[in-house]
Formats: structure tokens, C-alpha cells, sequence
């Protein structure tokens, strides 16, 4: 779940043990097979209601607790955005996929103490050139990132990697939302926008773990928040995706904890 800008920007950074790390692998471990099971169901005519009862029981069935449910009020286990929806959009029993909607789901599990945070952009059905290229854009500038957690490093090589990518294939990066440092806490410093904000920001350290996550839209990265108090929309309603893995630094590189098979 993506934090809004300055949210855990004040909260401080947490190194975790190797076993602290294990136990978020396993917890991101669940986030991935839910991810990878709605993969498998998302088609036109499914309801987001259906998708985030699917995230849920696996979750429970997984002896987890869905980390979003009721999180600052949040209704859901599953946030479910659509098109030009960005981020933490709400399941409803009446809204159905239509063939050619890009479906963002992002999902958290709280196990043992400890989160795990992960998203993917899904086509439902077969959509246009633009959507397909706007998902690939956004989980390379993902894959990117990733290569940027190196103990040393700072939390702007990451938000360069994004945003270079992003920008020089035509798209933009929203500013208002951000990743975040994860673990006993879902929202834990530092800070990380996928944009350059600052040069001097923190340095990686070994036991540090982000959650990355870039927003990326076709059209500007102007977004805003709809009367719910939690959609997250474009201001000129253009399409958006969302990726976000939860990632650990350490002395060997990076570590996926939230990988799944092909991605």
C-alpha cells in the first residue's frame, strides 16, 4: 500500500536481523501467491468484490491477517484500482472488469508479527498497445530499482532509476504517493519517491527493507483523491499502473522477498 508523501517520511529507519528478514519472507511469500493466484482469475465480468474475497481467504488460509483491512479505515483486505484508478481503490460487489481495463492490485498480509507488501498491473482481456506498454514501462522501472539497493547506495538512486526510465519512455511518476520502508510497522522510513527529491537522502544499510513501488501514468503525474477518501485518480482520468515488490538489502544485493515466479 502505497504511503501519501511525508507519511513516513518522519517515522525512522529499522535495520532488521537475518531472522526478522525470514520472517518477512515469509510473509511476502503469501502476498506473492495471492498475487499470482489473481493473476490466474482476473477476466472481464469478475468483480473487484471477488478478487479481494479470493486475496482474503488465502490470506486466512495461510494463518496471516490481511494488513489493509481497517487499516486508517481502510473497508478491504485487497486494494483494487482500475484504468485510470492509481492506488488503494475499494472492492465493490457491483463494479465487474470489462474486457481492455488494466486492474492494479495491491495486497498486504501482517504474519508472525511482520508485513509483506506487493502489487501488479493486470490486463483483463486483451487491451491496446498503449496499456501493454505503460504495464512494461512500470515493472521495468521496477526491476530497475531493484538493482539500486546496494548497501552504500542512497534512496535517490532508486527514485532515479524510476523516474529516468519512466520519463524517457513518454510516462510520467506520481509525486504525491511514494514507497516506504517496511517490517513489524507496514509504513516505516525512509521515504521513497519515484522521483529525484533529494540528492542527500538516506544511505542503504545492510537489514534495510523498502517496499517499491512505482506509480506510473500515460499522462501527467498530477493525481487526486476521490470523495471515498481513498481512490486515487489521474486528474485527466489517463491510465495508470503499479508494481511494488518488498525488497531487503543485503551484503550479497538485493533480496526479493516478495518474488514469485517470472517476475
Amino acid at each position: 500500500m502505497a504511503s501519501a508523501k511525508n507519511d513516513s517520511n518522519a517515522k525512522a529507519m529499522k535495520v532488521k536481523k537475518a531472522e526478522e528478514i525470514q520472517l518477512m519472507l515469509e510473509a511476502n511469500q503469501i502476498v506473492a501467491e495471492a498475487l499470482t493466484l489473481l493473476e490466474k482469475v482476473v477476466e472481464p465480468g469478475i468483480t473487484t468484490w471477488d478478487l479481494d474475497k479470493i486475496a482474503e481467504d488465502l490470506c486466512l488460509k495461510r494463518k496471516a491477517v490481511p494488513a489493509f483491512k481497517g487499516y486508517r479505515g481502510f473497508p478491504a483486505s485487497l486494494c483494487v484500482s482500475i484504468n485510470e484508478e492509481v492506488v488503494h481503490g475499494i472492492p465493490s460487489k457491483k463494479r465487474k472488469l470489462k474486457k481492455g481495463d488494466i486492474i492494479s492490485v495491491d495486497f498486504g498480509v501482517k504474519y508472525k508479527g511482520y508485513y509483506g507488501d506487493s502489487a501488479v498491473t493486470i490486463a483483463a482481456g486483451k487491451v491496446d498497445n498503449d496499456k501493454i506498454k505503460l504495464m512494461d514501462v512500470t515493472k521495468e522501472s521496477l526491476e530497475r530499482a531493484i538493482l539500486q539497493v546496494q548497501i552504500g547506495n542512497r534512496i535517490a538512486d532508486i527514485s532515479r532509476a524510476v523516474q529516468t526510465y519512466v520519463e524517457d519512455h513518454g510516462f510520467s511518476v506520481v509525486r504525491q504517493f511514494v514507497g516506504h520502508g517496511i517490517g513489524a510497522s507496514l509504513h516505516e522510513g525512509p521515504e521513497i519517491p519515484n522521483f529525484v527529491q533529494d540528492e542527500t537522502s538516506p544511505r542503504i544499510i545492510e537489514g534495510l527493507v523498502l517496499a517499491i513501488e512505482p506509480m506510473v501514468n500515460m499522462g501527467t503525474y498530477r493525481v487526486k483523491v476521490l470523495r471515498d477518501g481513498w481512490t486515487v485518480i489521474t486528474t485527466d482520468k489517463q491510465p495508470s499502473a503499479h508494481f511494488e515488490h518488498t525488497v531487503a538489502a543485503t551484503l550479497d544485493g538485493p533480496l526479493v522477498l516478495s518474488s514469485r515466479k517470472g517476475f
